[in-house]
Protein backbone atom coordinates (compact mmCIF):
# COMPACT_ATOMS: atom_id res chain seq x y z
CA UNK A 1 0.00 0.00 0.00
CA UNK A 2 2.16 3.57 -1.12
CA UNK A 3 1.23 6.42 1.31
CA UNK A 4 -1.50 7.94 -1.04
CA UNK A 5 -3.40 4.87 -0.78
CA UNK A 6 -2.99 5.30 3.38
CA UNK A 7 -3.69 8.97 3.10
CA UNK A 8 -6.42 8.32 0.86
CA UNK A 9 -8.89 6.25 2.80
CA UNK A 10 -9.28 8.85 5.10
CA UNK A 11 -6.91 8.03 8.00
CA UNK A 12 -3.29 8.38 8.97
CA UNK A 13 -1.26 5.30 9.11
CA UNK A 14 1.79 5.72 11.02
CA UNK A 15 5.12 4.93 8.99
CA UNK A 16 6.50 1.51 11.07
CA UNK A 17 7.85 -1.80 11.29
CA UNK A 18 8.18 -3.62 7.64
CA UNK A 19 9.44 -6.67 9.38
CA UNK A 20 7.38 -8.34 12.51
CA UNK A 21 9.95 -8.28 15.42
CA UNK A 22 10.48 -12.21 15.81
CA UNK A 23 11.17 -12.55 11.76
CA UNK A 24 14.47 -10.71 13.40
CA UNK A 25 14.93 -13.20 16.01
CA UNK A 26 13.88 -16.06 13.64
CA UNK A 27 11.34 -16.71 15.59
CA UNK A 28 13.48 -17.21 18.92
CA UNK A 29 12.56 -15.84 22.17
CA UNK A 30 15.26 -16.13 23.99
CA UNK A 31 19.01 -15.49 23.52
CA UNK A 32 21.57 -18.76 22.89
CA UNK A 33 24.08 -16.79 24.93
CA UNK A 34 22.79 -16.69 28.62
CA UNK A 35 19.66 -15.07 30.12
CA UNK A 36 20.43 -11.23 29.94
CA UNK A 37 19.55 -9.34 32.29
CA UNK A 38 17.45 -5.56 31.61
CA UNK A 39 20.37 -3.75 33.39
CA UNK A 40 23.42 -5.67 31.56
CA UNK A 41 25.62 -3.32 30.14
CA UNK A 42 26.18 -3.60 26.37
CA UNK A 43 29.65 -1.48 24.46
CA UNK A 44 30.47 -2.31 20.78
CA UNK A 45 33.85 -4.04 20.30
CA UNK A 46 36.62 -3.28 17.63
CA UNK A 47 35.42 -6.25 15.68
CA UNK A 48 31.49 -4.56 15.88
CA UNK A 49 32.98 -1.44 14.84
CA UNK A 50 34.42 -2.74 11.87
CA UNK A 51 32.76 -5.75 10.18
CA UNK A 52 31.25 -4.68 6.80
CA UNK A 53 28.37 -6.70 6.40
CA UNK A 54 25.98 -6.54 9.44
CA UNK A 55 22.25 -6.61 9.51
CA UNK A 56 20.03 -3.31 9.67
CA UNK A 57 19.48 -4.42 13.59
CA UNK A 58 23.38 -5.07 14.02
CA UNK A 59 24.39 -2.26 12.63
CA UNK A 60 22.26 -0.29 14.94
CA UNK A 61 23.22 -1.82 17.95
CA UNK A 62 27.36 -1.48 17.16
CA UNK A 63 26.81 2.18 16.32
CA UNK A 64 24.68 2.79 20.05
CA UNK A 65 26.79 0.99 21.56
CA UNK A 66 29.99 2.68 20.75
CA UNK A 67 28.77 4.92 23.79
CA UNK A 68 27.79 1.59 26.85
CA UNK A 69 24.34 1.05 27.17
CA UNK A 70 22.20 -1.37 28.71
CA UNK A 71 20.03 -3.79 27.01
CA UNK A 72 16.82 -1.92 28.37
CA UNK A 73 17.91 1.30 26.80
CA UNK A 74 18.78 -0.33 23.24
CA UNK A 75 15.45 -1.28 23.41
CA UNK A 76 14.26 1.89 23.78
CA UNK A 77 16.40 3.71 21.14
CA UNK A 78 15.64 1.43 18.33
CA UNK A 79 12.13 0.79 19.50
CA UNK A 80 12.18 -2.89 19.76
CA UNK A 81 10.59 -5.11 21.60
CA UNK A 82 12.75 -6.03 25.06
CA UNK A 83 12.84 -9.76 24.20
CA UNK A 84 14.56 -9.15 20.50
CA UNK A 85 17.05 -6.71 21.71
CA UNK A 86 18.32 -9.74 24.19
CA UNK A 87 18.19 -12.00 21.25
CA UNK A 88 20.29 -9.50 19.32
CA UNK A 89 22.80 -8.72 21.71
CA UNK A 90 23.18 -12.09 22.47
CA UNK A 91 23.94 -13.34 19.03
CA UNK A 92 25.96 -10.53 18.88
CA UNK A 93 27.94 -11.12 21.96
CA UNK A 94 28.51 -14.68 20.28
CA UNK A 95 29.93 -13.31 17.27
CA UNK A 96 32.29 -11.01 19.39
CA UNK A 97 30.53 -7.46 18.03
CA UNK A 98 29.71 -6.33 21.10
CA UNK A 99 30.87 -7.21 24.80
CA UNK A 100 28.21 -7.92 27.26
CA UNK A 101 28.81 -6.14 31.09
CA UNK A 102 27.09 -8.33 33.56
CA UNK A 103 25.62 -6.77 36.79
CA UNK A 104 27.00 -8.56 39.86
CA UNK A 105 25.40 -10.92 41.45
CA UNK A 106 23.55 -11.30 44.69
CA UNK A 107 26.90 -13.13 46.26
CA UNK A 108 29.73 -11.08 44.96
CA UNK A 109 31.58 -8.91 47.00
CA UNK A 110 33.64 -5.61 45.40
CA UNK A 111 37.05 -5.43 45.71
CA UNK A 112 38.25 -3.80 49.30
CA UNK A 113 40.89 -2.51 47.19
CA UNK A 114 38.01 -0.66 45.06
CA UNK A 115 35.86 0.76 47.83
CA UNK A 116 38.68 1.99 49.73
CA UNK A 117 39.46 3.42 46.65
CA UNK A 118 36.44 5.05 46.47
CA UNK A 119 36.39 6.07 50.19
CA UNK A 120 39.68 7.77 49.87
CA UNK A 121 37.99 9.93 46.79
CA UNK A 122 34.68 10.68 48.84
CA UNK A 123 36.97 11.72 52.04
CA UNK A 124 39.17 14.36 49.32
CA UNK A 125 35.58 16.10 48.14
Amino acid sequence: MSMEDRQGSGRSIPPGRLVRPYTVTGGRTRPTYADLELETLVSTTSLGETSPNLSLEWRSIALLCRDILSIAEISARLDLPLGVARVLVGDMAESGLVQVHRPAQVGDRPDLALLERVLYGLRTI
